[in-house]
């Protein structure tokens, strides 16, 4: 298995010595419903493939993810599990700390899961600690990625185990989705209140989106879309 498809990054110390990296990747993802046929673990699973793809193309420190995060909307299901927004801000910066200490100042947080909204306060805050930080993938990576991949899906109405992170999976870790995902298919874009009510006022099954449109084949352009898109955020991060 490649480090790229690993769940975990696999370097030695020497490794990282060699590499001699000045920016760190940061996957975050959670632990929350992606309903009957997607793991609990499908955002860090994501955020994790992703920063993989990123540190096989480029030389970047790259770090273990966060696996437990803000999935509060969420708790209807059983299994999920969050932290608060405190709690992830803190451990961030811990590690932004940690890293410093080392000799790198210069962090990208790769997101997984879109109700980490604590993490654009992170990224605004870190100009004025004399740090230089980014979130990847952002809202117009996403649209290339989908558009790159012919997914037929807007990022709206594919909210949450749809064809976006479907398709993801049946890529690089087609073992984990089970059976289901052709016929689970939930639109529902009127979710004006879904901090308030939570998912459950929107979907039965915890699904939103189109997860029967997902191919590996969407999923593998999309993450090569991502890792094309990477190019400017690390350059304005080194800047």
């Amino acid at each position: 298995m490649s480090e790229s498809s690993s769940l975990l990054p696999l370097a030695t110390t020497v490794d990282e010595r060699e590499r001699g990296a000045d920016v760190a990747l940061l996957p975050i993802g959670s632990f929350e419903q992606h309903g009957p046929f997607l793991p609990l673990a499908t955002d860090t699973v994501i955020a994790q493939t992703i920063a993989g793809a990123l540190a096989a193309a480029y030389p970047l420190l790259h770090l273990p993810p966060i696996t437990i995060s803000c999935s509060h909307e969420h708790e209807a299901w059983p299994g999920t599990v969050s932290i608060s927004a405190s709690t992830l801000y803190a451990i961030i910066h811990d590690i932004s700390d940690s890293l410093q200490r080392s000799g790198i100042t210069r962090l990208i947080l790769v997101n997984g899961h879109g109700g980490n909204y604590v993490l654009g306060n992170v990224v605004q805050e870190s100009a004025g600690r004399g740090r230089r930080m980014a979130l990847f993938p952002g809202p117009a990576d996403w649209d290339r990625a989908r558009a790159a991949a012919g997914m037929a899906t807007t990022g709206w109405s594919d909210m949450h185990a749809g064809e976006l992170e479907t398709s993801i999976l049946l890529y690089a870790h087609p073992h984990l989705v089970r059976p289901g995902h052709e016929t689970a298919d939930r639109v529902s874009d009127d979710r004006r209140h879904l901090l308030t009510l939570g998912m459950a006022a929107y979907t039965e099954s915890g699904v939103i989106g189109r997860p029967s449109l997902a191919s590996a084949a969407k999923g593998e352009a999309a993450v090569g879309s991502l890792v094309e898109s990477f190019a400017d955020v690390l350059a304005v991060v080194r800047s």
